[in-house]
């Protein structure tokens, strides 16, 4: 029998469960070897030392390309020097004037869902009463030849639907034309 590690004489738990037979502590032992065996075995500190130095460099490095990449993706920052407190705070400067931005912009757009709801509503009941008014031209009333126009006056149906104004009426046009001479 094999002594333990210290040569204390206390026998290990792989020798203790070889030597009983206990297969209850198999699958433990297998898999505390298998740990072992994963894990690189170092022969000497120096090693230890040079593992563990080239896992704190790999972890720098991730963390300096992390800061080049943020640094890069804020734009008061792209391609400068700065330091990482500098970084961290024009990032969150930047986080906090994009989120504004984006609450603005939903802002937008719910606006606009909300208009053109009201468009929708508006062409839906345009839509309808235009049916309507086919519906009136199909079946015409009992006099089908008095209309009103849309400014309310009554006109035959053989006047062909102008809305010209008649020769009592002042003329529009000649108003118009003082708009136009008071603008040049």
């Amino acid at each position: 029998m094999k002594e333990g590690g210290e040569g204390l004489g206390v026998p290990t738990c792989h020798e203790l469960g070889a030597r009983r037979g206990d297969s209850a502590l198999d699958p433990l032992l297998s898999r505390v070897g298998s740990r072992k065996e994963e894990q690189p075995r170092f022969q000497s500190a120096a090693d230890k030392r040079a593992h563990h130095n080239a896992l704190e460099r790999k972890r720098r490095d991730h963390i300096k390309d992390s800061f080049h990449s943020l640094r890069d993706s804020v734009p008061s920052l792209q391609g400068e020097k700065a330091s990482r407190a500098q970084i961290l705070d024009k990032a969150t400067e930047y986080i906090q004037y994009m989120r504004r931005k984006n609450h603005t912009h939903q802002q937008d757009i719910d606006d606009l869902k909300r208009q053109n709801a009201l468009l929708e509503q508006q062409v839906r009941a345009l839509e309808k009463a235009r049916s309507s008014a086919q519906l009136q031209t199909n079946y015409p009333s009992s006099d089908s030849s008095l209309y009103t126009n849309a400014k309310g006056s009554t006109i035959s149906a053989f006047d062909g639907g102008s809305d010209s104004s008649s020769e009592s009426e002042p003329e529009e046009p000649q108003s118009r034309k003082k708009l136009r001479m008071e603008a040049s």
